[in-house]
């Protein structure tokens, strides 16, 4: 038997108004002035204009970094940055999806390290230690998607070439996540959606990523089953708050899942995200069970295992009926089967290639891939 080596995340509060512990959570070390980083869209709803309401009350003095929109891109951080010292923070609080968290995180980075950001980039070569302070910080996921809140890495973009580059450090996990359900009701139907496959493709790859991690398999198959059952109900029933639980859980779970490896739905997301500026989350939802196809020979057992864990029996439990339950439960909660669906068109093929090769995620895929695999993967899906 080898040996091995496993990392889990930090302290987690989960339930309907458990937003309200962040204030104690600050204040029993002395912390009194957060940096709230949120983005634009959440800056202006009543959601974040209540939290920011109960923190007063609880006598901090927040002060608000709303300046994050769409893919995060390092100008983001650096503006962020700029805030936290303008605000003569001491601690922050992240406050949104991820890529209000991922912006957090590298804001947090940036406080105390010397250098251009990109010089922390995971496996670079050269790249700099995170071995600075790291303010204190704590997480509230406001989507069920990525599970940026028990992540130890930010995912930030080149303002210029869209690249997604990763800083990974355990050191950039939130101290404490403060994961309340209600702070998910009402989010808009396609947001729910496209969260929500994003979550459920985070379980899914880490099932499938090649590699010993029986942990991470177990979470992440108890997190597709949660999905499975959740997801099409907060989609259609916003106030729903089990369904929105569940959902903010399975988030969680892939997050911690795919510390075991992702695969190739997600370096087709992410050549999506770089080349169409497509939403991470629709990218893989679209992209999810055209791309999985080319695993089923290399892992049928898992797909077998996948399939019973969201309810399939008979016939049903087989690869096959795993993808085609994946495709019924996309034209459930409306997301588009191929992308010209989403306007992205078949002229774009070489640069999706190009930029799926070079990603990061394909090597722990459990069947290799090749130029030839992302060109045939594409053509599929357009």
């Amino acid at each position: 038997m080898s040996q091995h080596r496993y990392n889990f995340p930090t302290e987690i509060h989960f339930g309907p108004g458990v937003r309200a512990k962040a204030i104690e959570n600050l204040k029993s070390r002395g912390l009194t002035r957060p940096l709230v980083v949120t983005d634009k869209g959440l800056a202006e709803l009543p959601v974040l204009k209540g939290f920011v309401k109960l923190l007063k009350d609880g006598g901090l003095e927040p002060q608000v970094f709303s300046g994050i929109w769409g893919n995060p891109v390092k100008s983001q951080v650096t503006a962020g940055v700029a805030a936290y010292r303008a605000a003569q923070a001491d601690s922050m609080i992240g406050f949104g999806g991820g890529a209000a968290l991922d912006v957090a995180k590298a804001i947090l980075l940036m406080i105390h390290h010397p250098g251009d950001l990109f010089d922390y980039e995971d496996d670079k070569p050269g790249a700099l230690p995170v071995d600075q302070e790291i303010p204190h910080w704590v997480a509230l996921p406001t989507t069920a998607g990525t599970g940026s809140e028990v992540g130890r890495s930010a995912v930030v973009s080149d303002d210029v070439t869209h690249i997604k580059k990763i800083i990974f450090s355990p050191r950039l996990l939130a101290k404490a996540v403060f994961a309340d359900p209600e702070l998910t009701i009402n989010l808009p139907a396609n947001i729910t959606a496209w969260t929500g496959m994003d979550a459920l493709t985070h379980c899914v790859e880490a099932f499938l990523a090649k590699g010993h991690h029986p942990i991470a398999d177990g979470i992440a198959l108890e997190g597709i089953r949660l999905a499975a059952g959740a997801l099409e109900i907060a989609v259609k029933e916003p106030t729903h708050l089990s369904a929105r639980g569940d959902m903010l859980m399975s988030s969680m779970m892939g997050a911690i899942a795919f510390q075991k490896g992702l695969g190739i739905t997600h370096s087709c997301a992410h050549a999506l995200s770089t080349v169409s500026d497509l939403h991470h989350g629709l990218a893989n939802a679209v992209m999810i069970d055209h791309a999985l196809a080319y695993n089923t020979q290399a892992v049928p057992e898992r797909f077998v295992r996948m399939a019973e864990a969201v309810g399939l029996s008979g016939a049903e439990k087989s690869p096959e009926g795993f993808l085609r339950w994946l495709g019924k439960l996309k034209h459930s909660i409306g997301i588009p089967e191929k992308l010209n669906g989403v306007k992205v068109s078949s002229d774009k093929l070489g640069q999706l290639v190009e930029v799926a090769m070079h990603d990061a995620c394909h090597p722990s895929n459990p069947r290799a891939c090749t130029r030839e695999t992302f060109e045939q993967v594409f053509r599929a899906a357009f």
